[in-house]
């Protein structure tokens, strides 16, 4: 027996580009088209945008399948298919079961209506009845957080009301298939952990989900398949971290190395700055638990005494996290003129987020030189449910029975 609840085979979506194709004009169309063409001569030739092409996937009952891929790739246009808000161009898609969306704030709103109606509303295009809805009504209201807004006509919502109820209905009613797409990034940090928990909920519930989201480590933690989509087509699907580390290496620079012109008037300065995993490969990104290493290559023009070198690594909002200096190990001060090379060691301590590097060169008596910001670098992975620490130790706990 097929256990398949989305089918899509070959399925492509094409647009044409541009205002002369489908539909009849009316008399002020067809007027401004011909004072153009008056005026620039022959109108542009249809142009065709493929968002997808020849897309072929299945996705089982119970599963919860991430799509991730750059802006563009096709995501959203994968969604509306499956959810029947548009129909491909070509190929087949099929689901199986009702489908509950949640795509672009407001989707299936109807203006004028209450929260109240558009939950009832909604309800019955999922084919349930008023009773249904009525028994889950408080648990939807009480999720959005606008009980004194209920009642009123959801013109008046802001963005953020918008979404809060329309993921509620989404995820509370009976949708054998909930489709979310990266709409949640609109709400705040609180927001966002209490829809990745529902979401959790609903897989453990045995129905089906399909998450679009850039944050990868919400997608690693809440799908164990993901499928990436690159150029309107599958690239890879698989376990997630195995696509999720796939996609990020094939986002990466060919090089993660910051370098700067050597001025022979300075005694000394920094001329290179670059981060190696912990294979010795350049790499801007690096995985919980990984870890790596900041190398410093100096250049001294003139003896200095005492040289030292510090590098320090930050939050993108200018938290301290390490702030360590070659002296500190008690190493041996940097020798005389010449090219050199120094390596500090990065633990793998860094919590999920983007983080910069400073580096600073000079003595216990003088800065010859400050580089605030010389290299960024991203950690990404699983945060382990606490997204708020800043550094992830792994401290070996001891267990002592007392009688």
């Amino acid at each position: 027996m097929n256990d398949s609840v989305v089918e899509l085979d070959g399925v492509g979506k094409r647009y044409l580009l541009g205002e002369h194709h489908g539909g009849r004009p009316d008399l002020r169309e067809t007027i401004t088209r011909a004072v153009r063409r008056a005026r620039t001569g022959e109108p542009r030739a249809k142009q065709e945008f493929w968002p997808l092409r020849d897309v072929s996937l299945s996705v089982d009952a119970g599963q919860a399948v991430g799509l991730i891929g750059s802006n563009g790739a096709g995501k959203s246009t994968l969604l509306k298919i499956v959810s029947g808000i548009t129909a491909p161009t070509e190929g087949r898609s099929r689901t199986r079961g009702r489908v509950g969306a949640l795509l672009e704030v407001g989707t299936g709103f109807h203006s004028e209506l209450t929260g109240v109606e558009n939950t009832y509303l909604n309800g019955a295009i999922l084919g349930m009845s008023r009773r249904d809805v009525s028994r889950r009504l408080a648990d939807i209201v009480a999720f959005a957080g606008i009980e004194r807004f209920i009642d009123t006509p959801v013109k008046r919502y802001s963005s953020g009301m918008y979404l809060r109820l329309g993921f509620s209905i989404a995820a509370h009613l009976d949708a054998d298939i909930l489709v979310v797409d990266e709409v949640l990034a609109v709400g705040d940090a609180e927001f966002q952990r209490q829809c990745l928990g529902k979401m959790s909920e609903v897989e453990r519930e045995g129905r089906t989900i399909l998450f679009v989201s850039h944050n990868l480590d919400a997608v690693s933690r809440l799908c164990p398949r993901t499928i990436w989509l690159d150029n309107g087509g599958v690239r890879s699907d698989g376990p997630s971290d195995d696509v999720v580390e796939e996609y990020l290496r094939s986002t990466l620079p060919v090089s993660q190395r910051s370098s700067f012109a050597v001025d022979p008037e300075m005694p000394a300065q920094v001329v290179a700055v670059e981060l190696l995993d912990d294979d010795g490969q350049q790499t801007p990104v690096l995985r919980t638990g990984q870890s790596g290493s900041i190398v410093v290559d100096v250049v001294v023009n003139q003896p200095v005494t005492a040289l030292d070198v510090g590098v320090l690594i930050s939050t993108e909002r200018g938290v301290n996290i390490i702030d360590e200096a070659h002296s500190d190990a008690a190493n041996a001060p940097i020798g005389g003129r010449g090219h050199h090379r120094l390596r500090c060691p990065l633990p793998a301590i860094l919590t999920p987020g983007d983080y910069t590097v400073g580096i600073w060169l000079g003595t216990a008596y003088e800065t010859l030189q400050q580089l605030d910001r010389p290299l960024k670098f991203s950690v990404e992975g699983d945060d382990g449910g606490r997204p708020d620490r800043l550094v992830r130790l792994g401290s070996p706990w001891v267990i002592e029975a007392l009688d």
